[in-house]
């Protein structure tokens, strides 16, 4: 089986490069020139974007092909002072040239909305927000001339004091979403609320496929075993243009188990390895720890001790 590893957004390797450095609303009112505002909020979008170049490459050049976008590349996207300005399309030559490097060094991206991001949610006002929010997500990619093996990952939501009307909610929003849109998205369990077989089972309905996180599993389940979720989950990904992803991450305490840890520990990874690789030949593997790519280059020397397992690139290994 090959595994490649990933992190997520900043680099604790590549010094002041930050993609998401922001402004705030009122930071954005204080400038009385309106648009002065707006050159300072493409200015540091053009920071962020380029700051994402620079980790991209970093990361190619440690053969580390996986790697989570940054949410907040734009500053203040779809909040209102910003309404009537396409900062996408004003941007397109910076997030194709990010295209063009993904492509070049063949790297699987993506996005994960933020949490406000909630399909089932029963407030109008919330879905109408989380939908231009995907919209706007998938619009970055294509900006990028990313298809839709490029995908934006998200949870199914809030239970609302009743998680099937929650869970058949969430079926209904997605089905309306434009397919474009289906298309670039892909559901996570969460530590909370949906369990992974419930996220599975919503994942199966609407034709979406399912990222497996190991540690929100370990935090919420009933009694499912991973031996019998993630044959199907795997199946999920069949007619994707990527393997199957799964996130990872330890616990910081026993007392916060379910905030994530600097590092990842071997035992919350090694068992789980030598279940996927008698189930899939290829597996991406996402590290959401608090210490970024150096949790993920700590994690591969420490594999590397392991008997059976081959390393061939910074950020991919071989199991045997």
């Amino acid at each position: 089986m090959i595994v490649r590893f990933g992190f997520v957004a900043m680099s604790t390797k590549v010094y002041n490069s930050s993609p998401s450095k922001t402004m705030t609303v009122k930071a954005f009112q204080a400038i009385p020139d309106k648009r002065l505002a707006l050159r300072k909020v493409l200015r540091i979008a053009q920071e962020n974007l380029a700051h994402t170049k620079r980790i991209l490459y970093h990361a190619a050049h440690h053969g580390i092909l996986f790697y989570r976008f940054s949410s907040r590349l734009i500053p203040l996207l779809g909040h209102e002072v910003l309404a009537g300005k396409d900062f996408i399309r004003a941007l397109h030559d910076d997030f194709a040239e990010i295209g063009k490097i993904v492509k070049e060094n063949k790297m699987r991206v993506g996005f994960h909305p933020d949490h406000f991001t909630v399909l089932n949610t029963p407030r109008k006002d919330v879905l109408q927000s989380s939908v231009k929010d995907l919209i706007r997500h998938v619009r970055m990619l294509h900006a990028m001339d990313l298809d839709q093996s490029y995908k934006c990952n998200i949870h199914i939501g809030g239970v609302y004091n009743n998680k099937q009307e929650a869970g058949e909610r969430f079926v209904k929003r997605f089905q309306r979403l434009d397919p474009r849109i289906q298309a670039h998205i892909c559901l996570e369990n969460d530590d909370k609320t949906f369990t992974a077989k419930e996220t599975l089972h919503i994942a199966q309905k609407v034709g979406a496929p399912m990222v497996l996180d190991l540690h929100h599993h370990r935090c919420n389940n009933q009694g499912e075993t991973l031996e019998e979720l993630f044959p199907i989950i795997v199946k999920t990904w069949r007619n994707e243009g990527f393997p199957p992803k799964i996130h990872i991450s330890s616990p910081k305490s026993e007392s916060d188990f379910r905030s994530h840890a600097d590092y990842v520990r071997l035992d919350d990874i090694v068992p789980f390895l030598h279940l996927a690789k008698q189930i899939t030949n290829h597996l991406d593997i996402m590290i959401e720890a608090k210490q970024k790519d150096d949790a993920l280059f700590r994690l591969m020397d420490e594999l590397k001790t392991l008997h059976g397992l081959k390393a061939l690139t910074e950020g991919m290994i071989e199991i045997k």
